[in-house]
Formats: structure tokens, C-alpha cells, sequence
């Protein structure tokens, strides 16, 4: 089944069209590192003429410990965003975590997104939909594919229609994630465009006690089996160090390997979408 198109600035999401990319540092830990990773994800797209968004968190309110690190806040955060982006040429991306943040944080971005953990949030969904701007949902861990259509129709309530559907893998016992190959099939069947989270998909939560574990060695072939099945993007996030992120390390690839891996993942959505015709 085809997706609609969903435009977020120059890049085009569903409707047949390759998978485009969304990427960046987890948080935004300064507005240097935002701008070397940004400038280097920009030239990879570029070279493949794949659509490109920014993405990075001005806050992440959802860390396993209060001593870890959350970003330097909605403000600060928000300006940096889009400062970079705007000097970029490319759209960007945020997590938003409260109703009363999307307003302000729309002002700055092209494109919200929705945690895992809020899925469910009806007054968070209609709030995002109401800024008419794209709105990337992510399924919950706790979340059946199937149970996204209600998350899709809250926000479509709000008439907006530029809908994202991210999956980012299912709990699966204590501190660890499967993704449910099936579940790109089925999400594509309420029309709105799905994205694979190569990066979060393989999370260890908890797993290194006070923070969040990873395997990062399986976010590439988890990409290609993504791609295979047929996916209408693919959402990274990468940092030229990943031992020293601040923020979901273990789980980021290292910045010198996304154009291996972004060329990689373009080949097998190539052929997927070929085959599909």
C-alpha cells in the first residue's frame, strides 16, 4: 500500500517516494557539535538525493536517572534548533513533552515529535496536530501496531493530515526491544508514512543501571530488514563520539559511519520500492 505524502520542508515522506532521513545528536549538547553533526548528515543526504530533517531535544524529560543530563532547556534549546537549521538550509525536528509546549516549540520547527511513552496522550496529540505543523508519532513500547490507528486519529481530528508513524520496537521482557517486522505493514495501512527508528529500536532501557544501554552493532541490519519490508524513512540519531554523548550513547552511531550506513539503508529501500511497482 502507498502512503500519502507528507512534506517536511524539502523533504518528502511516503507516496513511493525513497525513504528520507531523520537525524542528529540525541540532545543538543552544544550548538557547535549540532552544527558539525547537521553539516555532515545535510552533505551524506545531499550526495544520495535523499530528503534530510534535523533532529535533536532541547529537553529529554524521560531519563532513567535525575542526575543524568536533559538539555539545555525549551528556550535555549529552541533557538539553537532552529538557528542551525536555518543556517543549514535544512528542516528540523524536536520532542515535545507537554500540550503547552507545542505552540512555542512549532515556532521554531518544522516538524514535532511525539515520545514513545506519550503516545497515548490525548491532549498532547491534539495539541501538536493543532499547530498544523508535520507531527512524527512514535508506538509506544507497550503499543500493538495496530493500536497506533487511535494515536493517528486523534490526530487527524485535528485536520491535520501531515502524520508521521515512527516504530522504535516492542518491550520484550525486562530492558530489552524487538521490532515487530510485521508491525511497517501494518501501520501502513491507516495511509500515514512510516518511519524505522534504526537507533532506539535497539535500547537495552535500564540496562546499564542508572542509564539507558544499547547495541549498537545491530542498528544497521535491523535498517536493512526495515528498508526490505518497506519503510518511508529512517530516523537516526548518530554523535562523533558516541561513548561520550550525553545522552543514549550506547545506542548512537558514530558520526565518521553514517555515510556507510545511510548508503546502505538507500540500496535496499531502493530495491524494496522496485520491487513493490
Amino acid at each position: 500500500m502507498r502512503t500519502r505524502e507528507v512534506r517536511v520542508g524539502k523533504a518528502v515522506f511516503g507516496g513511493g517516494r525513497p525513504a528520507a532521513f531523520i537525524g542528529g545528536p540525541c540532545v543538543i549538547e552544544s550548538e557547535a557539535l549540532l552544527r558539525k553533526v547537521g553539516a555532515a548528515l545535510k552533505k551524506s543526504c545531499a550526495e544520495l538525493k535523499v530528503g534530510f530533517v534535523l533532529k535533536a531535544s532541547y529537553d529529554k524529560a524521560n531519563r532513567t536517572s535525575m542526575k543524568s543530563y536533559r538539555g539545555p532547556g525549551m528556550e535555549e534549546g529552541l533557538a539553537t534548533l532552529a538557528k542551525v537549521a536555518g543556517e543549514l538550509h535544512v528542516a528540523c525536528v524536536t520532542d515535545v513533552h507537554e500540550p503547552s509546549h507545542a505552540a512555542v516549540a512549532a515556532r521554531y520547527v518544522d516538524m514535532l515529535q511525539i515520545p514513545a511513552f506519550l503516545s497515548r496522550q490525548t491532549d498532547l496529540l491534539v495539541a501538536c496536530g493543532k499547530t498544523g505543523k508535520a507531527v512524527n508519532v512514535k508506538k509506544g513500547q507497550f503499543l500493538s501496531p495496530w493500536d497506533m490507528r487511535h494515536a493517528v486519529e486523534k490526530l487527524y481530528s485535528t485536520g491535520n493530515k501531515n502524520i508521521l508513524i515512527t516504530e522504535r520496537g516492542a518491550s520484550f521482557g525486562y530492558g530489552n526491544l524487538v521490532v515487530d517486522m510485521r508491525s511497517y505493514a501494518i501501520m501502513r495501512q491507516f495511509g500515514a508514512p512510516v518511519v524505522h527508528d534504526a537507533t532506539h529500536c535497539v535500547q537495552l532501557p535500564g540496562g546499564n543501571g542508572a542509564t539507558t544501554g544499547g547495541q549498537r552493532e545491530f542498528v544497521r541490519p535491523l535498517a536493512r530488514a526495515a528498508a526490505a519490508v518497506g519503510v518511508d524513512g529512517v530516523f537516526f540519531e548518530t554523535h562523533p563520539d558516541p561513548d561520550k554523548a550525553m545522552s543514549d550513547g550506547p545506542n548512537s552511531l558514530k558520526l565518521a559511519d553514517v555515510p556507510d550506513f545511510l548508503r546502505e539503508v538507500h540500496r535496499f529501500d531502493a530495491l524494496a520500492k522496485e520491487a513493490l511497482r
